[in-house]
């Protein structure tokens, strides 16, 4: 009976052994799959430098402009630095200040000491010095120079910073959610963010709302004061039918790019954010131009996206410090908004001209504003923000 007693006890020591043994293994294999799995959703930020600016990230998105359709994405809303795509939203408000007769091509505008004070990619102005317009414009789609682009920030803004605020609201009434804007020209600044999506959303609004502006995009060289200055778009003139728009380069963002391309008929609108090099950027673009061209529509779909209306709640927040000194006939100073400076009458008639012309083509045939209460946000809706056109 004792033998028997004990080699049951033994046995039922064994069993729970084994039992003890085999939950053990289960459970560590489980911890195992569970480090191994992974996560469900990617992050949509970059991991933070050290500095705080955020790691450069690959991230794509193609548009055909024509649909509406996306034709390929890569973490399309992923936060990344834009760099000098910046200035692309830079000369959108200037663009609209020479739309409303505010500015003209050859308005001349100050530089003070801190537009002068940027760092390079720079023309090398000198405070007291002036730049018009028109050659300010062809500096930042050609030389993407950092002081052209602040002068034009305090002549429209007052302060550079007042102006990237305008530049923030802007977006966020074009449906840019994700973009925020601490500066003019895209130098390193922590919390100026965008994503893939939205730059391709404004490289579409941008020529349909200026389709006579937007050609300067296309500037391959540019002469200033006996310098010749090549446009850093290495794909004009490369790559059949691009026609625009801006390169852009810091440690934080990578090589960016926002590319037009109008080839038979079809538009589509690209975007390569976080690019190794130049050429690596180049070379995706490319790549993803000729692979999607051929899916691209021909016919008209989609609504053209553009703004709703001019006299945005954006637009009526622009400083107007130079309003008095205007009346008074006096001269436009450094620090002051040209948004009601005098401007000369002699300025270019030809793209005044054009763009009458262009806007019986290229102007929303019927446009719908949507009311909404004041001091609320615009509508992330952008049904609201598009304007029917037979184009």
């Amino acid at each position: 009976m004792d033998s028997a007693r004990r080699l049951r006890a033994c046995r039922l020591a064994i069993a729970g052994v084994l039992a003890w043994l085999t939950i053990a293994g289960a459970t560590g294999d489980a911890q195992a799959r569970a480090r191994k799995a992974p996560p469900k959703e990617a992050p949509q930020a970059a991991p933070a430098e050290p500095n705080g600016f955020l790691a450069p990230r690959y991230a794509a998105i193609v548009v055909d402009d024509k649909t509406g359709e996306v034709l390929h994405a890569v973490d399309p809303d992923a936060l990344c630095h834009p760099a000098s795509l910046t200035k692309i939203m830079t000369l959108y408000l200037l663009f609209e200040q020479l739309e409303a007769g505010h500015l003209k091509l050859d308005t001349v505008l100050p530089v003070s000491a801190y537009a002068a004070s940027q760092r390079p990619v720079k023309l090398g102005l000198k405070a007291g010095q002036t730049i018009t317009v028109e050659d300010a414009i062809k500096a930042l789609v050609t030389k993407s120079a950092n002081d052209a682009a602040a002068a034009i920030a305090e002549a429209i803004g007052g302060t550079e910073a007042d102006f990237a605020r305008l530049m923030t609201r802007k977006a966020a009434w074009l449906g840019m959610d994700r973009t925020i804007y601490i500066n003019a020209s895209g130098l390193p600044a922590e919390h100026q963010l965008t994503t893939a999506r939205d730059q391709a959303t404004l490289g579409r609004i941008i020529q349909h709302r200026f389709p006579v502006y937007y050609q300067y995009f296309a500037t391959a060289t540019f002469s200033y004061r006996g310098y010749e200055i090549r446009n850093h778009n290495m794909l004009l003139g490369q790559v059949a039918g691009v026609d625009g728009i801006k390169t852009g380069y810091t440690d934080a963002s990578g090589y960016n790019l926002v590319s037009s391309v109008r080839r038979d008929g079809k538009h589509l609108v690209a975007v390569v954010l976080g690019g190794s090099s130049n050429s690596a950027r180049d070379a995706r673009m490319r790549k993803l131009i000729e692979e999607h061209i051929r899916k691209a529509a021909v016919e008209r779909t989609a609504p053209v996206v553009t703004e709703m209306t001019p006299d945005d709640p954006a637009q009526a927040t622009v400083v107007t410090p130079a309003l008095t000194a205007a009346k008074a006939g006096s001269e436009v100073a450094a620090g002051m908004s040209l948004a009601s400076a005098p401007t000369s009458s002699a300025a270019d008639p030809a793209p005044a001209a054009k763009q009458e012309k262009s806007a019986k083509h290229h102007r929303p045939a019927r446009s719908t504003r949507v009311a909404r209460p004041e001091g609320s946000a615009p509508s992330a809706d952008p049904k609201i923000r598009t304007s029917i056109s037979p184009q």
